[in-house]
Formats: C-alpha cells, structure tokens, sequence
C-alpha cells in the first residue's frame, strides 16, 4: 500500500515561491524584451520611423537640375535653359477608371486638340506604369495654374515648373550638340535612379549633350509639399535647391556655325573650319539636319519615320560617320608627297587626256588633255595624267605616309561616340585585308583620291590646316583641350610653299577653282577643288558619250568636294566641304562659292551675310522655313494614323539609325564595287564648276 505524501504547511511556501519566482523571471524577461524593442525603435530606429512618419505629412519630390550651358568661343549659348511649365501623367498613379475623365478634363483645361489626347492614349498604353507620359509642355501660366487648381480631382496628374533644354540655332547645331530627352525604361531599370522618373528630367541622348552627361547633368532638388491624410496639399515647406551641372565652353563659332549651315543650302553635305594657329574647330555642320529642340520635346512616330526615309540622310552627322573618297583634293599633298621623294617640280608631263597601262586606259577630266604641265600646274588645272605617271614611277607606298602626316586616316580624340576614320591604303595594308598583292592600277587610283582611299570631311579639314601652316595641328572642339604647341612636320618649308602657291593658282592663276575668289579686298582664298565618282561608266557609255550628273538620279550623281584656307599670304582659316551627290549642278550651291562664302564671312561678316540674302530665297528660304515646308508635305502626302502621332520612346537615336545604317552600308557598297578597277570611265574632276573643260 502506497504511503500518503503529507503537507504540511513548510512544503506550500515553499511550493508557492518557486511558482512565483518563475513567474516573475518570465515576467522580467517579457519586460526586458519590450524596452530593449522599444529601445531600439526609439533610439536605433529612430530616423527611419521619422522619416515613415514625416512622410504621412509632407510630400517630397525631386526637382530635375538646371543642365549645364553648352557657350561657343564667345560665350554665345549654344544650348541653354528656359522656363518651362509642363504637365505629365504617372499611370501608375491614374486608375483605369477614371482616364477617361482625367483626360477629358485635361483636354478642357489646357486646351488640346483630338490628335493630343490620340497621341496621350498610346503612350499611356505603352509607357510602363513608373514613366512619366507628357501630356503637354511650354504652357503658358493661365494654363499651367488651371491645372494646379483642379489638382485634387486629377490622379495621377503631375504639373512642373522647371527648365527645357533650348538650342537657339536648331538645326544648324543639331549633329554638334546632340539632344536630351527622356530616360527610357532600359535606362531607368539599369540604375534605378529614381532622378530618371521624375517629370521633367531629361538627359542627353545623342552628340556632345551625351558625351559630356555627368558635367552637364547637375544634382536634384527636392520640393517638400505639407498634405492631409489623404494626400491634398496644404501648404509649401522649404525646399531644397538644385545644384546646376556645370557648363562647358566649346571652340565653336556659334555666328560661323549657323551661317555655314544655311550656306549649305539644300545640299546633304557637311562644312568644317579650322583654325589654322590652335587647330581649334570654329564650325562643324552637318546638313540637312533634325531640329533638336523637336527631339527634346519628344517627336512623333511619323516626324521619325518622315527623317529617315530622306535620300539626304538628315539623321546622320557626315562629318564624323560619313566616308568618301577625297577625289583631287588630295592632289596638293601628294605634290608634297612627290617632293619629298626628290620628284623635280618643274618636269613637265604631256597630258592627252588618256594613259594607257597595259590593257587598261586611265582617263584626265580633260578628254583633249592638258599638254605638258609641271607640278604646280598639275595641281592647278588637277591634271589626272600628271599623278597617274608620278606615282606609277615612284608607287604609292611613298604616298601613304605623307597622307597620313597629314591627317588622312587618322583618329582624333573628339567627344564623339560614332566616329569612322577612313583609308590610307599601300601595299602591306592590301595584303593585309585582301589577301592580295599590290596592283599598278590601285596606286593610280589613289593618286586621285579614289580606289580604296577614303577620308571624313574632318580629316579633310585638318589636312588643309596642315597644308596651311606647316605644323601637326590636333583638331579640337572643347576649349579646355586645346593644343596650342603643334610640332612642325618633317618636310621642307620650300615645298610647302610651293603647294601653297599651287592652291593660290586653283582659284586666283587660272585653275579649277576661279569661283571661290574671294570678294574681300586684300585677301585672297588657296583651295583645291575635287569630285569623287559612286558609279561605274561603261565603254559603251563612254562611246556614246558620258552622262552629265543633272541627267542622273541624285544616288548617282558625283561627290564635290574642297579644301581651302585662307588668307593665302598669311593663313587663318582653313576648311573641308563635302557635298554627297552634288554632281556640280548648280553653281551657287557648289563647293566653290560655298567655301568662298565660308571664309568671307570670317572675313567681312558683312558681305557673306548680304551674299546669303541673295540666294537663300531661290532655295525655298531660310532652314526652318524649308523643314517645315517638307513637313507639311510629307505629312499631306502620307495622312498618318492616330498611332503615327505617338511619341517615339525607344532607345534609339540619330547616330544609331537604322537609315544611317543602310547609307553607310550603300556608301561602302559603291566604294567597293570601284576600289579595285581602274577610273572606269571620266572622273570629270572639276567639270560643270569653274574654268574646268567638259
């Protein structure tokens, strides 16, 4: 039988105390832990759960930088900033059920047309939900504080005051500046700044605006709004100011820049001018061109359509991606080259307007020929016969060199993303990349600046600012890089000059060139005109008698090219034109009065401005009367669909097009199918310009 335990009085307080003491060390323990927790909220997480509960009373946004001005040499704005009010829609922010009143309110209070709130419906469809959709920008105030003051019933709707981008020359400037525009999602998923979701902000998107993006950019401000509960505003805190990017003084001639691209008129070619002391670049103009402040704005579908459907190619910057073949203007440095391979100036070659070289016959652009020419005459009236026979004797392999002395082919260290450098070709660089030797046939090519020679309209540029001053001027276009101690080159002063007087006789002796006589009293212009064959001319062609370029599609017509400086006694200036597909067709639009023009207005600014007003009007007007013109008309012809009007929102940008793509792609296609024959039919250097002979 199991003993009964006894109770007693000793063994219940004991019992009980042990109960309470772990019932208190539980309890202890549970209040350790919640002021330890309340410790740390107070004290460790006090900053987070202040800004969480600051954030239930005020509203911060960020206010996009003020980016930095683009100055040209002067301190001329190139790109600047304006005050910009501007209305954007978060669909994010929008339900689905209230756009169509949102819209319509919208569509009331700012006044906008059917095709607007078409254009708003798209882009709100294909934005993702944290991209900011522009409804409508360069309000002016009545609008911009309607809107304010609807703001409550309006979700999802964000009004900004800020700055816009404004480039006061436009196109002129357009392949020199670039454009900014908005962050596309690729970017903003890439870094997850929230900067590149707030309305308003842009960044550069093409040229130097893209280039010079972390200078130019500026840090955000903030704009801290006092809201009830429910998010409506109740009064302005102080804010925090932006830090503007910082700004950024080019070499540039902004008065040069825009007059050189509309004295280009309807041509697709391109200007650059030099100067001859600090190889500092005054213009660099590709034309025809798209207004940048357009793309800033945000284009439409059919605006980017109607540009890259253009046969002259505006999207493109020709002075950085366009390759040619430098036809005759090559023609003075391989004079120099010639020299310096101990060739005597004064031998003369009989030229009759043909050579033959084995089975093969090479033309001049003279059919009846020349007669005999020494050097410099050669390089007057650009006698083909001349270079063929030199350098036939010497080979081209003692050429090449000096064209690269000279700038051909060479790199120059530009803020420019997309930049193509051409061809110096000699025998080593064939073997090279075709697997195949040398030919007789390639070195007389290249001896008039076809065959596998090409070269940008920069290069042809610093090559004449060579020519000009004798030393290895580096081009530059920021004005903190310029290099002002160019080395001399390794040739003879005595040769130099003497091509020097050569360019002088293009234009003022009697040569190729007598159009681009300069009209300053005092002064004279030193230049070598050329032209550059894209297609090949039969025998049967030839028989039946060559085809003049007016006679052929633009596609077809004949490069014009020219090299200059100026003023020939004591140069200043020099400059590189290309007119792609010009074929010399009509003489106020041609390279000589062109280049002519150009450097007058260095000159006498003066009397290329009244030369200007002369012409311009027979062109159809000034830049912006023509695209808007060719705008309209392109827009009656193709009648574009709602879908049409929406905004262009993908990553790519001018220098990346698909249609600079297929002209670069077309471009190298016709340089090829020449390259490896002879000049297949007249290469009519100079015809149908100046003193030239048909």
């Amino acid at each position: 039988m199991r003993a009964q335990r006894i109770v007693t009085e000793a063994s219940q307080t004991y019992s009980f105390s042990r109960r309470a003491w772990l019932l208190g060390t539980a309890q202890g323990a549970v209040g350790l832990l919640l002021a330890g927790r309340m410790g740390w909220l107070a004290i460790a997480e006090n900053e987070r759960y202040t800004a969480l509960s600051e954030s239930n009373r005020v509203n911060m946004t960020l206010v996009p930088p003020r980016r930095g001005w683009l100055v040209d040499r002067n301190g001329v704005a190139i790109a600047n900033n304006r005050t910009d009010f501007r209305v954007d829609i978060i669909p994010d922010r929008l339900p689905k059920d209230d756009r169509d009143r949102v819209l319509s309110a919208l569509q009331r209070l700012l006044r906008l047309e059917p095709e607007d709130i078409a254009r708003i419906r798209i882009d709100l469809d294909r934005a993702p939900g944290f991209q900011p959709v522009q409804v409508a920008e360069k309000l002016d105030w009545e609008r911009y504080a309607a809107v304010g003051l609807h703001l409550p019933e309006l979700p999802g709707v964000a009004p900004t005051q800020g700055f816009a981008r404004n480039y006061p020359a436009g196109a002129a400037v357009a392949h020199l500046t670039g454009y900014v525009g908005a962050p596309n999602a690729e970017q903003y998923k890439a870094t997850r700044d929230p900067l590149l979701v707030t309305p308003g902000f842009k960044l550069g998107k093409d040229g130097l605006e893209k280039m010079l993006e972390p200078r130019l950019r500026g840090v955000p401000g903030a704009k801290i709004v006092e809201v009830t509960a429910g998010g409506r505003p109740v009064k302005d805190l102080p804010t925090r100011p932006d830090r503007p990017g910082l700004s950024e003084k080019l070499t540039i001639d902004a008065g040069l820049q825009e007059y050189a691209a509309r004295r280009l008129g309807t041509n697709s070619g391109s200007a650059v001018v030099i100067d001859c002391r600090t190889g500092e670049m005054l213009a660099m103009v590709s034309m025809p061109a798209y207004d940048p402040n357009s793309f800033s704005d945000g284009i439409s579908q059919v605006e980017w359509q109607m540009l890259s459907e253009n046969d002259h190619v505006p999207l493109m910057n020709k002075v950085t991606q366009g390759l040619y073949p430098p036809g005759s203007t090559v023609k003075p440095m391989n004079a120099l080259a010639l020299l310096a391979a101990g060739v005597d100036p004064a031998q003369r070659i009989n030229c009759s307007g043909a050579l033959r070289v084995g089975s093969g016959v090479f033309h001049c652009h003279k059919r009846r020929g020349h007669g005999p020419l020494d050097m410099k005459n050669a390089v007057m009236q650009s006698c083909d016969i001349y270079f063929y026979e030199m350098v036939r004797r010497i080979g081209y392999d003692r050429i090449a060199p000096v064209a690269r002395a000279m700038g051909l082919g060479q790199k120059f260290d530009l803020p420019f993303g997309n930049q193509r450098f051409g061809t110096v070709p000699d025998s080593a660089w064939k073997l090279a990349k075709y697997k195949d030797r040398w030919t007789v046939a390639d070195g007389l090519n290249a001896s008039i600046g076809q065959g596998y020679v090409l070269a940008n309209p920069l290069q042809l540029a610093v090559m004449a600012s060579r020519l000009a001053s004798g030393r290895a001027l580096q081009p530059s276009l920021l004005a903190r890089d310029v290099h002002r101690d160019a080395p001399a080159l390794p040739f003879q002063s005595e040769h130099l000059q003497l091509v020097r007087e050569a360019m002088y006789g293009v234009v003022n002796g009697g040569g190729t060139g007598g159009a681009a006589r300069l009209l300053v009293p005092g002064m004279s212009l030193a230049a070598k005109t050329g032209t550059a064959q894209v297609r090949r001319i039969t025998m049967a062609e030839r028989r039946s008698g060559v085809l003049k370029d007016s006679q052929l599609p633009f596609k077809l017509r004949d490069h014009a090219l020219f090299v200059c400086f100026a003023p020939a006694e004591n140069p200043r200036y020099a400059a590189g034109i290309v007119l792609e597909h010009n074929g010399h067709t009509v003489r106020n639009l041609d390279t000589p009065m062109i280049g002519r023009d150009i450097m007058t207005y260095l000159l006498d600014r003066d009397r290329a401005l009244a030369s200007l007003a002369e012409v311009e009007p027979t062109w159809g007007g000034d830049i912006a009367t023509r695209m808007a013109s060719d705008e309209a008309a392109y827009r009656t012809a193709h009648a574009p669909a709602p879908a049409g009007l929406a905004t262009k929102t993908d990553a790519t940008v001018p220098s990346d097009a698909p249609a600079v793509e297929s002209a670069t792609d077309l471009a190298n296609a016709s340089q090829a199918a020449l390259a490896g024959d002879g000049p297949s039919g007249n290469t009519v250097a100079e015809d149908g310009t100046t003193e030239g002979e048909p």
